[in-house]
């Protein structure tokens, strides 16, 4: 019974593979409320002084806010989640979610600027500098302290360990000196990083169009600006959406598990490996062994495969004949 027990416990351990950004969470939330108060202002201070390029910026900016909505219900879910046993894996595809979510987000919103820009580029406007330049400098200054607040450095070091030794057979292993890809935050960047780099141009369009009358400037930036955050957007799908999807490793991971697995003359005659957060692959062999290998001595061949947090292994033994 004793052995039973202990065999129970053993099996018995969590499948969480998602590590919680507090300062990701706490960030996002500061550069929400920096982005709600601007728009308010904006979108006040245009109604009073019938602005419509503060007009404009304000909803803009509600776009935006929208977007870190998405950031930080993503984050909060997966916290609460964590330990549900809903998730097989945890919730680490949550904080991927949030990303691929604000990226077709950020595709629309490079969209509708270029649409809009070359709308004005056949049918030019009329420009009201002074207030354009101010409500561009206005968004430059709140986006580039959001930039600041949102630039993840922070690393995320967790860890467990867990083996089996049976026929089939599980293990846990976990990189403790990998950082933490957080796709969530990644998207909320891109999005203050696109409204920074809008400002910018827009700011020197304005200029050379107020002092030198390059007017045409204004639109082609919108151009220009909506074809950088469409390769941002691109870029950060890319990323996300073969997670998402459990795209396998790349061919030459795969074929040096194999080339391991099989150096003592056994066969993989199944492999599957998938990833079950940003950073973190799961996989499940078969093996079929000609020299007596057991599981234990199968997961140890792959026990410097950092990438692999979560083995499965299966071993049928061939019978020798006398």
């Amino acid at each position: 019974m004793g052995n039973a027990e202990q065999l129970r416990q053993q099996w018995t351990h969590k499948h969480n593979f998602a590590a919680h950004n507090s300062s990701g969470e706490r960030n996002t939330a500061i550069v929400l409320l920096l982005t709600v108060i601007t728009m308010f202002a904006e979108i006040i201070a245009g109604t009073v002084y019938g602005s419509m390029a503060l007009l404009a910026d304000g909803w803009h900016m509600g776009t935006h806010a929208a977007a870190f909505l998405i950031t930080l219900f993503a984050y909060r879910y997966a916290r609460k989640h964590a330990n549900s046993p809903t998730f097989s894996y945890g919730t680490g595809k949550v904080s991927v979610l949030g990303g691929f979510t604000s990226a077709v987000a950020l595709g629309l919103v490079a969209l509708v600027m270029l649409v809009e820009s070359a709308v004005r580029l056949v049918n030019p406007q009329d420009i009201h500098f002074d207030q354009a330049i101010m409500v561009a400098v206005i968004g430059l200054v709140v986006n580039v302290v959001s930039v600041f607040l949102l630039k993840d450095h922070h690393s995320h070091d967790h860890g467990h360990s867990h083996s089996h030794s049976h026929d089939h057979s599980h293990s846990h292993e976990h990189d403790h000196s990998h950082g933490h890809e957080d796709h969530n935050l990644k998207a909320a960047y891109f999005h203050v990083l696109a409204d920074a780099l809008t400002s910018l141009l827009a700011i020197g369009a304005l200029l050379l169009g107020k002092y030198v009358g390059l007017n045409w400037l204004d639109p082609v930036m919108g151009i220009v600006g909506a074809v950088i955050i469409s390769r941002w957007a691109w870029g950060l799908m890319h990323q996300t959406a073969p997670i998402l999807l459990d795209a396998s490793m790349k061919q030459k991971p795969l074929a040096e598990i194999k080339q391991l697995v099989e150096k003592e003359g056994d066969s993989l005659v199944d492999l599957h490996v998938w990833k079950v957060s940003a950073d973190h692959y799961a996989a499940s062999l078969i093996v079929v062994s000609e020299s007596g290998a057991n599981c234990d001595d199968i997961k140890q061949k792959l026990v410097n495969i950092k990438a692999l947090s979560h083995v499965t292994v299966e071993v049928h033994k061939v019978c020798q004949a006398q």
